[in-house]
């Protein structure tokens, strides 16, 4: 009976412990499913902005070129080979959104970006709440407001979502440096190089620093070549699109290895702008709130910079002294300084905006390792603060709900309220295109406006929709041969002098296409409309 019992006993017990496990278990899965499901929640908010402001504002010059380029892959053509674009993955992400949309709209194109925000903002708040073993809601809430502030202007969210993901891939491989996320490391980077040269060479530069970083004091795992090899293959895997699409698509690869040799013609990636430093704000021409905002912005560009440099040193001792730092604020900082590249190349606010995210990620991680509650919510509100004070007037819903100057066009089938200006803009190239190029003739737009043909539904003829740079002779002379091509109704040449430079005018950077224009075709004035940078022409047998 004695030994009955005991194994009674025994029995109970066993039952016990395996009830207490599933218990464990099943609140582990159910903490997992929160967090998850609150990441979610949390993620999906840039569709809650895309209400807000999808239908508001338009820029014909950025975002129009963007928008142009979406809608010309929708029916078939090709970026970089048939017409002036950003690198191809932002067009047929673009594109298959705008499809499903089943629009070719701006409000469509709004709505695919919304999309590719909401993955960049899951993934770097899943990198934040990797920090600590516990979620803190408060925080989080918190980093989702300044990284949402930051997404702006439209058509710059790509470029701004982009270092996110790279944030969280890369912390990803600094938690667990197995051969297996060296591997997705690599595979997130050559998606990224699809989206932007540019990214894809800020992300080999600031991984192979963390691979650096990774090896010292490296005492077990694969060896460093092979872990490189693992990496490397990634990043072939990862930017495979973008080699089929060089060698099946006729003319493609072509068009981009010219696109290449031409940066190093022109000896830089941007039109470069002066700094604005904050001493050089002109405090006895601006508000008070302008005298701040621009002191923030020039302060900012050095804080990326500063950040850089001492993190990386800051990181090395750590990890030379055997000491645990926060994988995400590893991953920050050695992206700071490739990153810093985009601000200073050309130094505005829309440039800064796709710099800053390292340098946010990092210091929402210092914050948030600041025991003080009182000193942490006091940075935390500074931070968040300045944000807002520098990015808020960037935002289309913010200008125009601010403002009563905005008005209600119809564009593509979309209803939108934009600036009054803008509004006249468009208004104005449609009654040009209805009196000089009806029935779908063909016209010509030099200027900053490539949203024009957008918004119009029309072709380019020429492959550089947005004529800014000096170009040689021999494309200006392939360019008059589209336009001969074409035979246009009509050629609108905006001869201004961007960023106050006269040989930046389109008749210093275009001049032999300048000259074939004024030759021939016959210069006319608009009724009513006197603006010296716009010169008109038609066609001579109008």
């Amino acid at each position: 009976m004695s030994a009955l019992s005991d194994m009674d006993f025994r029995d109970k017990v066993r039952v016990q412990c395996l009830q207490k496990r599933k218990m464990v278990m099943h609140k582990s899965f159910l903490n997992r499913y929160s967090s998850v499901l609150t990441l979610f929640l949390l993620s999906i908010t840039p569709l809650g902005v895309f209400l807000w402001e999808g239908h508001v504002g338009l820029t014909l010059a950025d975002e129009g070129f963007l928008w142009y380029g979406a809608q010309r892959v929708m029916l078939g053509e090709v970026p970089i080979r048939d017409f002036m674009a950003y690198d191809i993955g932002r067009y047929y992400w673009s594109a298959a959104f705008m499809n499903i949309w089943g629009s070719n709209g701006i409000i469509a194109l709004r709505f695919a970006i919304a999309i590719f925000q909401a993955v960049a903002i899951y993934i770097s708040l899943a990198a934040l709440a990797r920090c600590s073993a516990k979620q803190n809601l408060p925080f989080l809430l918190l980093a989702l407001t300044i990284l949402l502030v930051w997404m702006s202007p439209q058509f710059r969210v790509f470029d701004i979502a982009l270092p996110l993901i790279l944030i969280g891939t890369l912390s990803f491989l600094v938690e667990q440096p197995s051969q297996r996320r060296y591997f997705l490391t690599g595979l997130v980077i050559g998606l990224t190089a699809i989206f932007g040269r540019n990214h894809g060479l800020y992300s080999v530069l600031g991984s192979l620093g963390i691979i650096a970083y990774l090896a010292i004091r490296r005492e077990s795992g694969a060896s460093l070549m092979k872990v490189f090899a693992y990496w490397l293959l990634g990043i072939i895997v990862g930017y495979l699109p973008m080699l089929v699409f060089l060698l099946t698509s006729p003319g493609f690869a072509q068009a981009f290895w010219e696109s290449i040799l031409w940066l190093f013609e022109i000896k830089g990636t941007n039109l470069p702008l002066p700094i604005p430093w904050p001493w050089l704000v002109p405090f006895g021409k601006l508000s008070v709130i302008e005298i701040i905002r621009g002191l923030a912005l020039g302060s900012l560009f050095i804080a990326i910079v500063v950040f850089g440099i001492v993190g990386i040193v800051w990181a090395i001792r750590k990890k030379l002294k055997g000491e645990a730092v926060p994988a995400v604020l590893i991953a920050s900082i050695f992206l700071a300084l490739p990153y810093a590249h985009y601000a200073y190349s050309r130094a505005d606010i829309t440039h800064l905006a796709p710099s800053i995210p390292p340098f946010l990620t990092g210091m929402l991680v210092v914050i948030f390792a600041i025991q003080s509650g009182k000193v942490k919510w006091l940075f935390a509100a500074i931070l968040c603060g300045v944000s807002l004070l520098v990015m808020l007037p960037t935002h289309y819903g913010w200008q125009c709900y601010s403002t009563p100057s905005c008005v209600q066009i119809d564009a593509v089938g979309d209803k939108l309220k934009i600036d009054k200006d803008v509004g006249r803009d468009v208004a104005f190239f449609d009654r040009l295109v209805m009196s000089h190029a009806p029935n779908g003739r063909a016209f010509v737009v030099f200027s900053i406006f490539p949203g024009v043909y957008a918004a119009l539904e029309r072709k380019s003829p020429i492959w550089d929709i947005y004529p800014l740079f000096p170009r040689s002779v021999t494309f200006q002379k392939k360019e008059i041969e589209r336009i001969k091509a074409a035979d246009p109704g009509f050629v609108l040449i905006y001869d201004y002098a961007l960023d106050g430079r006269d040989e930046l005018r389109f008749s210093n950077t275009h001049p032999v296409v300048y000259q074939y224009i004024r030759d021939n075709f016959e210069q006319f004035q608009l009724n009513g409309y006197t603006n010296p940078v716009l010169k008109f022409y038609k066609s001579r047998e109008r």
